[in-house]
């Protein structure tokens, strides 16, 4: 088949190289590649993290996308040599105080519910492993299940993936689905999606993300992700293998798509609360990016039409959430029953 994709983030990426690898003839579409929320992104693949209270549909789909992430990472490999940033050291939550150790407690009952593997630790064992973390803390708990990804990293390696892969690069914004050729088309071009398919309600919520250099003398100051609650403020800190530190992330509403003062002066210093040593980092940048997410925080992800798959939506979960967009919007393209149950990501749910 002949399809053409919307959008080059990192669900149009995925998707157009996973089509391509079936043998299909894939065309993006995208004045500028990888350049909207994928580039912003922290990269955590956290199917049990990142839980939210009331988001029960939401759990399948985080879960197997989760499982389905080797798979993904394998096929950007098999055509490029490029890192991706890749990492499966796992991820530690800590608690300031024994307000947040409540909180704390009170989401690992719930995570546990749910059938999600979560250790409890003391706050001796949580820093015996990341030994940068404050004394000060009141509690820890241990996620193995949970991986990372650099998205920048990822990104370009996929961008360099899908041409070793035969797929096409056009420039040009797409104002109306009918100007695009083709069999089929994907619809994955985030908060822009809206622009081109009557009845997806899209709003765009910011997040002010931060990046440090770690000194080579404290390098690693941590080996695994760190998330935390700083009087229930949640906060993450991601290390990377390039010697960097990626903290965020606030979440807003407010229309401005510049970092905030106010936002960076807290992640930093819950940031800090945490891990007193990251005062001596080198700081780098603040960004601020837009993710698209619906009134229910679950993703468009289904077909409208004979023609027509829509891939969009999906918030905070983005990067997570790749590996499901990627496999099931190949397989609603090719008219195949997904792997997964997707009713819940109806796209004319709203309509």
């Amino acid at each position: 088949m002949i399809i053409s994709v919307v959008g080059a983030g990192i669900i149009g990426l995925t998707a157009a190289l996973t089509l391509a690898d079936r043998g299909h003839t894939v065309t993006v579409h995208d004045p500028a590649p990888a350049s909207g929320a994928s580039h912003h992104a922290g990269g955590m693949l956290a199917p049990t993290a990142e839980v939210v209270y009331k988001q029960d549909p939401l759990f399948p789909l985080m879960r197997a996308s989760a499982e389905w992430y080797p798979d993904l990472i394998a096929l950007t490999a098999k055509y490029t040599d490029l890192p991706t940033g890749y990492r499966t050291d796992g991820t530690l939550v800590v608690a300031r105080d024994t307000a947040d150790k409540t909180h704390l407690e009170e989401l690992r009952d719930y995570q546990s519910r749910h059938g999600m593997e979560v250790d409890k630790l003391t706050v001796r064992q949580a820093r015996k492993l990341e030994p940068a973390l404050s004394p000060a803390l009141a509690g820890a708990v241990a996620i193995g299940g949970d991986h990372q990804v650099q998205p920048r990293l990822f990104t370009r390696a996929l961008i360099d993936a899908c041409r070793s892969a035969n797929v096409t690069f056009s420039p040009n914004r797409i104002e109306s689905l009918d100007a695009l050729d083709g069999d089929q088309v994907v619809v994955a071009n985030g908060l822009g999606a809206s622009q081109l398919v009557a009845g997806l309600d899209l709003r765009p919520v910011y997040g002010d993300v931060l990046h440090v250099r770690v000194p080579q003398h404290q390098y690693p100051l941590l080996t695994r992700v760190v998330r935390g609650f700083v009087e229930d403020r949640p906060v993450y800190l991601i290390p990377r293998e390039d010697g960097t530190l990626t903290i965020g992330a606030s979440t807003r509403e407010d229309g401005r798509d510049q970092p905030q003062v106010q936002g960076i002066h807290q992640l930093m210093r819950d940031a800090i609360e945490l891990v007193p040593a990251l005062e001596e980092c080198d700081f780098i940048e603040a960004t601020a990016g837009a993710r698209p997410g619906t009134p229910d925080d679950l993703p468009y992800l289904g077909r409208i039409d004979d023609r027509t798959v829509v891939s969009t939506g999906y918030f905070r979960h983005g990067i997570l959430l790749a590996a499901l967009g990627a496999r099931c919007g190949a397989e609603l393209v090719e008219k195949h029953t997904p792997a997964i149950d997707l009713s819940a990501c109806d796209p004319r749910r709203h309509t």
